[in-house]
């Protein structure tokens, strides 16, 4: 017995009133929220409700009255369909006026936690191109629109691009990408031209079957481009054939790389990484010093950015120069090198053992003399027998991931007691979760909320917190 379709709701002439998370906006309906995507406050439209619970309800607009005078013209031809850049439609100024906001309500109105000083927050240079790395996904289950659908044509499956929304297995073809610098967007282009020419097969993420997975490119202000793809299959013949012609026909790449991931899943930092041709790394430059970067290094995407959020993180730290500094979550020792001139000595700790190493490194490389690096779970490395070997720290730099930091290293903190905790966050949520939890030993003198990723949601915050 076929299923029963769903009827259909439209809501009329609602008013988007302001915005929610993930990049949506919130209308109502009497009491009843709704969340509705690709909306701007101030819009009018009727709402085309695709999912309904008893305490909220979510849609799109299908046909719009009013058009707010905060919208501007998409750039990119993909919005909507691509995962990215869910702002496009919003323009700058208001991007920036809803993120600072967003950090504000994260933590007085969700972590109840009292600020001294709000700044306002910074907005990043460049809106477009901003972006060191993008990481895009072979498919042979291209996103099909529905004009496509509709033409029952016989249509090119396979795809290099980005996933659609909450669709694990679907791709969206990206042509342009208007996040990073060329040579990204030929290299792609190229790589996807061979790979259909020469009838190499795209991964069925469903099936786990297929020969080319992913492919990551990274590029540097000094010119210097990495590229790396994850192959499926080790059909060493037709690997190399592919990687000979992208050496070839773009020799400014300085590192070209691959590896063989027969896993699950696309991470493969417990994967062995093939040099085939240039450097092993790539080589950024920021204040005067140089990073080493990997092809599992974490380095922020939005370099230029990156440079004004460490010179925050310094100014709120106010170093006088015989602090030993604990920089924790330190990825690739970017903030630690960076401070390093400031203080006496600097600790390093991240879970991500080749990520110490090349924060060892960059301090060699840098004749930084005064860092230490270590690598393990910081909610295990941070203990006593740790601060007995290495000393208390006067002050704290903490830049844990989106989720936080642990439950031990918070307790940890609060029983070191520095008296300053520079606290950089990309989740405001977490972030306000984080220094709750400290308030009963730490008052949050100010906050400085920075923009890393125009046109999306994302929002970096630095928060200091001063022992009571």
């Amino acid at each position: 017995m076929a299923r029963r379709r769903k009827k259909e709701i439209t809501i009329p002439n609602l008013r988007i009133e302001s915005i929610a998370a993930e990049g949506k906006s919130i209308a109502r309906d009497g009491d009843q929220v709704i969340f509705v995507k690709e909306a701007v406050p101030g819009d009018v439209a009727d709402i085309r409700i695709t999912k309904k619970k008893k305490s909220y309800m979510e849609g799109y607009p299908i046909a719009y009255h009013e058009y707010s005078d905060r919208r501007t013209e998409p750039f990119c031809k993909d919005f909507g369909g691509c995962g990215g850049c869910k702002w496009q439609h919003l323009n700058y100024d208001a991007q920036l006026e809803y993120k600072q906001q967003q950090v504000v309500d994260s933590l007085e109105r969700i972590g109840k936690v009292e600020i001294g000083e709000t700044y306002p927050i910074l907005g990043s240079q460049k809106t477009r191109r901003y972006r060191n790395k993008l990481e895009f996904t072979f498919s042979n289950k291209r996103w099909l629109t529905k004009d496509e659908i509709d033409t029952q044509e016989e249509l090119e499956r396979n795809a290099l691009g980005f996933h659609v929304p909450r669709l694990f297995d679907k791709i969206i073809d990206i042509e342009e990408c208007h996040l990073m610098e060329e040579p990204t967007n030929l290299i792609k282009n190229e790589v996807r031209k061979y790979a259909l020419e020469n009838e190499l097969s795209f991964y069925d993420i469903r099936e786990q079957v297929g020969l080319l997975r992913t492919l990551m490119i990274r590029i540097t202000d000094f010119g210097e481009v990495m590229v790396l793809i994850q192959f499926a299959d080790p059909d060493m013949p037709t690997i190399e054939k592919l990687l000979s012609h992208l050496q070839t026909t773009f020799p400014q790449i300085t590192s070209l790389l691959y590896v063989i991931n027969q896993k699950g899943n696309d991470t493969f930092n417990d994967l062995e990484v093939i040099n085939f041709h240039g450097k092993d790394h790539i080589v950024e430059e920021m204040n005067g010093l140089k990073f080493k970067i990997g092809p599992k290094s974490f380095y922020q995407t939005n370099s230029a950015q990156a440079f004004n959020l460490y010179k925050i993180v310094v100014d709120f730290a106010g170093f006088k120069g015989d602090e030993l500094l604990y920089d924790l979550y330190t990825g690739t020792g970017t903030i630690a090198n960076f401070c390093a001139s400031s203080v006496d000595k600097v600790i390093g700790l991240e879970y991500v053992p080749e990520a110490i190493e090349d924060a060892k490194e960059n301090a060699l490389f840098n004749r930084i003399e005064n860092t230490a690096f270590f690598a393990g779970d910081i909610k295990d490395l941070l203990d006593d027998e740790f601060i007995n070997t290495h000393g208390q720290p006067d002050v704290v730099i903490t830049d844990p991931p989106r989720a936080g930091m642990h439950e031990n290293v918070v307790n940890m903190l609060m029983k070191l007691e520095p008296s300053k905790i520079v606290y950089v966050s990309c989740n405001p949520a977490t972030q306000a979760r984080d220094i709750q939890l400290m308030s009963s030993k730490y008052t949050v003198e100010k906050i400085a909320p920075v923009d890393m990723f125009p046109h999306t949601h994302h929002v970096e915050n630095v928060a200091l917190l001063i022992k009571k």
